[in-house]
Formats: C-alpha cells, structure tokens, sequence
C-alpha cells in the first residue's frame, strides 16, 4: 500500500527533528506532532483506554488507541499496528479502516498542538483486550456514555 501523500507532506515539516536509532521522528520536545487518533468500534460500542502513569501526555485519563505519525507508512497501516501493540487486536477482528480528514487543534495543558489524522476501526467480532504498558485499564462504552 503506498503511503498518502498527506503524510509525506506532513512528515516533511518534522525534517529538524532529531530522529530515533530506527529512523522514526522524535516528537519528546516538539511543540507540534503529527498523530493519529483510533475509534475501535465493535457494533454499537468504543473501546476506551485508560493512559497510565508511565507515559508523557495524558496520565490516567481515558483515551482511544493514538500514536505518532512518525514514519512515511499509510495511516492505515499505522492504525493497525497502534491497535495491535496496545490492545492486542489483530486484523483477523477488523472488517473495515476508515481515515477521516484531519483536524488541527493546541492543547495548552500539554502545551503542544497536534495534527490528527482520525480513523474509524469496525471489528467484526468482539476480541479479548491485552493492554500494553501504556494504558492500566479498558472499556467499551456506547456514544451516550461518553460523558
């Protein structure tokens, strides 16, 4: 699957920063990143997780699957492995992979501005959830639980 441009477009603004010994961007002190932001949903249901206190941003709040956009591979691609390394959930559970279009928006509280692009996951049967070390808890919620 070849790469969106949008995202080679997009990575090209991050040439400056420093890199990790494999290649990817090293967003640690940028004052922007380029992410990606996961809605598993399974029927009428979201998988929310809860962010542990190990990580940089967000510490214990309730979150969807996200990570860095931090290689030129296909947000796809990149969502399928976010999903994977932090639920456990492999492609043999996914029916369908949608991108939406991306949303800009600075968050004053991690001091960082953030370029998102959204992605819809639709599984197609219920899987068992296997947390990395980001995340400390999980649930599935309807859109009226929200709140």
């Amino acid at each position: 699957m070849a790469t969106d441009p949008r995202v080679s477009e997009l990575l090209e603004q991050f040439s400056h920063l420093p890199r990790f010994p494999d290649g990817r961007i090293n967003y640690t002190n940028a004052k922007k990143a380029v992410v990606l932001t996961c809605f598993v949903m399974f029927h009428d249901t979201f998988l929310l997780l809860k962010r542990s206190n190990n990580v940089l941003t967000y510490k214990g709040k309730w979150q969807v699957v996200a990570g860095y956009v931090d290689e030129p591979k296909p947000i796809k691609d990149k969502a399928l492995e976010e999903v994977n390394e932090e639920t456990g959930i492999d492609r043999s559970f996914i029916s369908s992979v949608s991108v939406g279009e991306l949303v800009e928006f600075s968050d004053e509280t991690a001091k960082r501005a953030w370029i998102v692009f959204p992605v819809l996951m639709k599984l197609n049967k219920q899987p068992h959830v296997r947390l990395d070390e980001e995340h400390v808890d999980y649930r599935w919620i309807t859109a009226h639980d929200i709140e």
